[in-house]
């Protein structure tokens, strides 16, 4: 007998050695992790080994999706969310319903319910697709499509599975099926937005950055646990709650709060993902000998295993057709968008003019000014984020390159090799589609990962959207946040963290040379100068949680320039507060 706590520390050690080594020689990760379990499960001295499905469903894959869901780039994904949403919800359903048919005629006795809910546990990608694009140079857009349907399928494929499980036990209604797919989903959006809001406002003031940490490891599960009991997805729940922390978390968490989240999650990401592959390539002896127990033979579920494979990527390819289709007449009257724009924003500068001018006002009558100056600046936000979506469009058409590309990026995992155990134990024939899911997801993990990068240089999309994030964005971003820096030390406004002024003379020397590194080598003034930076980079925050609005800059760009704000901040308050310069 292996001792358990042995076998954890083993695991954690090859997880981490296997993510280091895989890149270097061009590797997905999970498909060595799976190679790795499979091989010692063949072991002499290794015993059979089962993980309830239980725990990967309810200990693992709620805090992967939360982890997942706030590091989303939301503004692409506020712009892309009609074909995520497509690709995340109507090709789930698609696929589902067609291999449901199709296990439904080839295996006797499964039913149509029940063919549904193995269609819905083969419909789910992966993010592993996700990583090996990011490394390959592929379009941003087509990375963040990649990452949000993985994000969201996977809840969509599970609540799908309960309904179609439910059908099995009680039979199949679809007014009711229906119902309780809308049910669970809106409970969970509801829940799941409710968490979100109340993790930010409670951790903003914990200021203790290990203990707000440690707050964040319980979200997932207070948004999954309290949603499945009332009947919605939990794993919807906890998207949602990662979503509505993530666009929160700039503007109420400190620097040393948001780097510990960054570095701890990502920590528990990996370890979480890698033991899930390590621990289902240990399970396949035990689901290869029940297969050959109960069918005489690994063929049966073999070709029904490929056999599905070739029919979700049928009806993947067709589905992404039509998205491709689409998009592209969408792109052909851009034009007419851009002219739109453009009239209303030459309307809303007459528009000001003259009501600056005294001519009229905004409701034709005496105003506040205050006010009227604030719908003016939601007007101009509200234009210049259109502006920003159609040069986004413009810049970034989707075409028959990147749909390939989509097509072939469809690969199954994690949530499918979970999800099949799930399966209740009485279930018909359940040893084989549980032998079909892990082939499936096995199959598509080989063939598709190895060959993904030779499918990304063959359509020439290699190298084509660098890291996504420019040389030229990020200059222009570091400009506006100085030119906000500098107005605000002239104005005179800035005070010390102690409520202190700053003495006149020394603002006036400041200047622009604010924003550069403050001068090791100075003396007396030495500290109000690093005061005055460190109240500075609260202005250039306050800039950049507007610019995160409108919609000029990347989710890429603004993470960056907010990771270096926070590093700066970081090392200014160490300074200050050890006293170092004094």
């Amino acid at each position: 007998m292996i001792d358990p706590l042995l076998a954890i520390v083993a695991g954690v050690v090859v997880v981490a050695l296997v993510t280091v080594i895989a890149p270097r020689f061009n590797v997905a990760g999970p498909l060595v992790l799976l190679a790795i379990g499979a091989a010692v499960s063949l072991l002499p001295f290794v015993p059979a080994f089962a993980v309830d499905p239980e725990v990967i469903l309810i200990g693992v894959l709620p805090p992967l999706l939360y982890s997942a869901a706030v590091q989303l780039p939301a503004i692409e994904f506020r712009r892309d969310f009609a074909p995520i949403a497509g690709l995340s919800v109507l090709l789930v359903v698609f696929s589902s319903i067609v291999l449901g048919l199709f296990f439904w005629a080839v295996v006797p006795g499964l039913g149509l319910a029940l063919g549904i809910a193995l269609g819905a546990i083969l419909s789910p990608t992966d993010a592993v697709a996700t990583s090996i694009a990011k490394r390959l140079g592929i379009s941003p857009r087509v990375v963040t499509m990649l990452e949000g349907e993985s994000l969201l399928n996977d809840a969509t494929a599970l609540v799908l599975l309960r309904t179609a499980v439910a059908a099995v036990a009680s039979g199949f209604a679809f007014a009711d099926a229906l119902a309780n797919f809308a049910w669970a989903v809106v409970l969970a959006l509801v829940l799941g937005a409710v968490v979100g809001w109340v993790n930010l406002r409670v951790r903003e003031r914990v200021t203790n950055s290990a203990a707000n940490t440690a707050l964040s490891f319980a979200i997932p599960f207070i948004a999954y646990l309290p949603t499945e009991h009332l009947g919605g997805s939990g794993l919807v729940a906890a998207v949602v709650a990662g979503i509505v922390t993530g666009q929160g978390a700039a503007r109420r968490f400190t620097p040393e709060q948001r780097m510990s989240d960054r570095l701890n999650w990502r920590t528990i990401e990996l370890i979480l993902e890698g033991g899930v592959f390590l621990v289902f390539g240990l399970e396949l002896k035990d689901i290869v000998t029940s297969n050959l127990r109960e069918h005489e033979g690994l063929w049966h579920g073999t070709w029904l295993a490929l056999s599905a494979l070739g029919i979700a990527l049928v009806v993947r390819g067709l589905y992404v057709s039509g998205l491709v289709w689409v998009q592209g007449r969408r792109s052909h009257g851009l034009w007419r968008h851009q002219d739109r724009v453009e009239n209303a924003q030459q309307r809303l500068d007459d528009f000001e003019e003259a009501y600056h001018a005294g001519a009229l006002d905004t409701r034709g009558r005496a105003d506040d000014p205050a006010r009227a100056a604030r719908r003016i600046g939601w007007m101009r936000t509200r234009i210049s984020r259109t502006m920003a979506d159609l040069d986004y469009y413009r810049d970034t058409p989707l075409g028959a390159r990147h749909g390939t590309v989509i097509v072939w990026a469809g690969m199954r995992g994690v949530v499918t090799l979970a999800a099949a155990q799930t399966l209740p134990e009485d279930t018909t024939q359940r040893p084989l589609l549980i032998f079909v899911a892990f082939l499936v997801a096995l199959f598509s993990l080989v063939l598709q990962g190895i060959t993904l990068p030779a499918v990304v240089r063959t359509v020439g999309l290699a190298g084509e959207g660098g890291q996504g994030l420019s040389r030229e964005e990020q200059r222009a971003l570091d400009a506006e946040l100085r030119d906000a820096a500098i107005a605000a030390v002239q104005s005179g406004t800035l005070t010390r963290r102690d409520g202190g002024t700053f003495p006149a003379e020394m603002v006036e020397r400041a200047g622009a040379r604010l924003t550069r590194p403050p001068d090791d080598e100075a003396t007396s003034r030495v500290r109000d100068l690093l005061e005055l930076r460190l109240a500075s980079l609260d202005a250039m925050r306050r800039r950049l949680d507007r610019l995160s609005r409108d919609g000029r800059y990347s989710t890429a760009a603004l993470r960056h320039a907010l990771a270096e704000l926070d590093a700066d901040q970081l090392s200014l308050e160490l300074r200050i507060d050890d006293g170092t310069d004094d």
